[in-house]
């Protein structure tokens, strides 16, 4: 059978190409800024501190996606250094992407004296928006799917249109459509995060901590399915307490996708998708219960810089040249008439 496969590269200009990896990830990135200007209107924050984050947070992500992926995969590029900047050929790990967005975030927000958790929460929404547009590019890339399936399972279980089905034909092999899986699983994510966000009684960082647990929940299901995985080796117990986990999976058909012995028995996402989860539930219990008068959601948002703006004095510009004082009672006295006009006369 022959394996039908979308052209990678959308179009060229002159020696240029232009990769449809590219243009997702920049699509994604652009509906994620929209996004989270639409909610900071509600909060009076300007557009230009969202398109600042994102110039700032974007190439933080694929710096810390890709330190991560070269990282655990290092036999693979210590010998061909050059190809760790070919990013277009796929290898960015999702967790980096996130370690190094945050710590862009950090500096950035509380340099312009705002709390870091408020804009995050602003932000959750987008990072889940940018995630289910941007693992099209895996698809594109015919990358990060599953382990090999049958035609039969993706056209009569799933029913997926045929180019999905056909581009998941991997040199005669069908498999899995994980980008597939996870896209929908982050578009009911996102849903449940719009409503969440305007209920009154959710606090300040638990829309941020809701993405991880939602996120993480399906990417340690998701995950499992991957051939590509990145790996280490761990006890037997840790090894057998997470395939019991993921064992409920194969109720609905599905089996775990190949992870090479030399990669390890443990696969890397999901032992982090359940630390994830127990540290964000763990955050969300601890500031409920220590930090005083945790602000919530619905709260106004207000940076301390312009705090500090508007309660600086305001001082006479010096080259301003002094006005006499006037004396309006003196005016008043030499000027009768003006004051006769009263409730009758003519009004500005």
């Amino acid at each position: 059978m022959n394996t039908l496969l979308i052209n990678p590269i959308a179009f060229s200009i002159g020696s240029l190409d232009i990769h449809w990896y590219g243009l997702i990830l920049g699509s994604a990135a652009l509906m994620g800024l929209l996004l989270a200007i639409w909610e900071g209107k509600r909060f009076n924050i300007s557009q230009d501190f969202f398109m600042d984050l994102l110039l700032i947070g974007v190439p933080s992500a694929i710096v810390g996606a890709r330190i991560y992926y070269v990282a655990f995969m290092w036999d693979d590029y210590k010998n061909n250094l050059i190809d760790i900047f070919k990013i277009w050929n796929g290898g960015i790990a999702i967790y980096g992407a996130l370690i190094g967005a945050i710590i862009a975030a950090v500096i950035y927000v509380r340099k312009k004296g705002y709390n870091f958790w408020r804009i995050a929460d602003i932000c959750a929404p987008s990072l889940l928006i940018g995630q289910i547009i941007g693992r099209w590019g895996n698809f594109v890339n015919q990358e990060a799917y599953g382990g090999p399936t049958t035609e039969n399972f993706l056209r009569g279980n799933l029913h997926l249109p045929d180019f999905i089905v056909n581009q998941m034909n991997v040199q005669g092999v069908f498999h899995h459509p994980t980008f597939l899986y996870e896209s929908l699983w982050n578009v009911v994510g996102i849903l449940i995060l719009l409503v969440l966000r305007r209920q009154k009684f959710l606090r300040a960082g638990e829309l941020f901590m809701s993405y991880f647990i939602w996120y993480s929940i399906g990417r340690f299901f998701i995950e499992a399915l991957r051939t590509d995985s990145l790996g280490f080796q761990g006890a037997d117990w840790l090894a057998s307490l997470i395939n019991g986990m993921w064992a409920p999976m194969t109720w609905f058909g599905f089996e775990q996708g190949y992870l090479a012995p030399s990669y390890g028995n443990v696969r890397i996402s999901q032992m982090l998708a359940i630390v994830i989860v127990i540290v964000a539930v763990g955050i969300i219990i601890y500031r409920r219960k220590t930090v005083v008068d945790l602000p919530r959601y619905l709260d106004p948002i207000v940076s301390t810089k312009l705090q500090e703006a508007e309660a600086l004095p305001v001082t006479a510009d010096p080259g301003q040249a002094e006005q006499p004082v006037v004396n309006e009672s003196a005016v008043a006295e030499n000027h009768p008439s003006e004051d006769h006009q009263g409730e009758h006369g003519p009004k500005a």
